[in-house]
């Protein structure tokens, strides 16, 4: 951040001209980040000058509201971004600020209706759905949380990393039919060639999804009360299960070739030791 600060005051970087101003900004945060607040006050003030060129700028004013979160308190930057939706009830930036210090002060519950209240405007904001879906897997609310992701699932269906979220709090909200439907989706997004799929090592999401198969499959297979499902997701038949069970199995083993640490832990996993 030092060295950022020491290139910003150059005055040739004034050459920059309006471009200038989102490094100034970011500089700004990431003061604010480490407690430096004399540094994001001077980068706030040098901000504001775009104010002449863009007046009123949703980004400036909520630059202010966050120096006042570190300064001033967060009840008094409650009432600042309060006062600049009620001066304009589009400003979105201001609207997140709120749920994030509501969120930040251990009021959930204000929290998520204030987002639910921001989402009714703004339905296509895919961060807030995610955010709204955390906030109520935080209070373990998971059907809730899932009702949320589904809204992102519509918004960015090419996405198989909200797909993988989706199902992983499926899982943990014991719909295991439901999350064994999207981790086998998450694999067909990710491994479109079968063939490919055979033959190269699955890795980071895929690698993740073939796991969540391979723990979903076993359930399904070993416990028949874990085929009920909230969701009323249909399994499918018993023989496409265990082939699938086995294909995940490979498709696990070969992520930890011979030799790669984690390849005992993962043999007991699935039973080969």
């Amino acid at each position: 951040m030092r060295a950022s600060s020491q290139l910003l005051d150059k005055k040739a970087l004034v050459k920059l001209g309006d471009d200038l101003w989102q490094p100034m900004e970011q500089l700004a945060l990431a003061a604010l980040d480490t407690g430096d607040t004399d540094t994001a006050f001077v980068r706030k003030k040098q901000s504001s000058f775009s104010a002449n060129v863009f007046p009123d700028s949703p980004r400036i004013l909520v630059l202010s509201g966050i120096l006042l979160e570190s300064t001033k308190g967060p009840d008094i930057a409650l009432e600042y971004y309060r006062s600049l939706i009620k001066d304009d009830a589009v400003n979105a930036a201001a609207w997140k600020r709120i749920v994030s210090v509501l969120r930040d002060l251990g009021k959930i519950e204000a929290a998520a209706k204030e987002l639910c209240e921001y989402l009714d405007t703004f339905y296509n904001d895919v961060e807030a759905w995610i955010e709204l879906s955390s906030i109520y897997a935080s209070c373990n609310r998971y059907s809730a949380s899932l009702q949320s992701l589904s809204h992102v699932l519509l918004l960015a269906p090419q996405n198989p990393f909200y797909f993988q979220q989706f199902a992983e709090t499926a899982y943990t909200a014991n719909d295991i039919p439901l999350a064994f439907k999207n981790f086998v989706l998450v694999t067909e997004m990710v491994d479109r060639d079968s063939d490919v799929t055979v033959r190269t090592k699955p890795e980071g999401i895929s690698a993740r999804a073939w796991w969540g198969v391979k723990l979903t499959a076993q359930q399904l297979l070993n416990d028949p009360s874990s085929a009920t499902s909230m969701s009323s997701t249909p399994l499918p038949k018993q023989k496409h299960l265990r082939a699938l069970d086995a294909l995940a199995t490979e498709r696990v083993l070969a992520s930890y070739p011979t030799g790669v640490p984690g390849r005992e832990f993962v043999l007991q996993r699935l039973g080969k030791r």
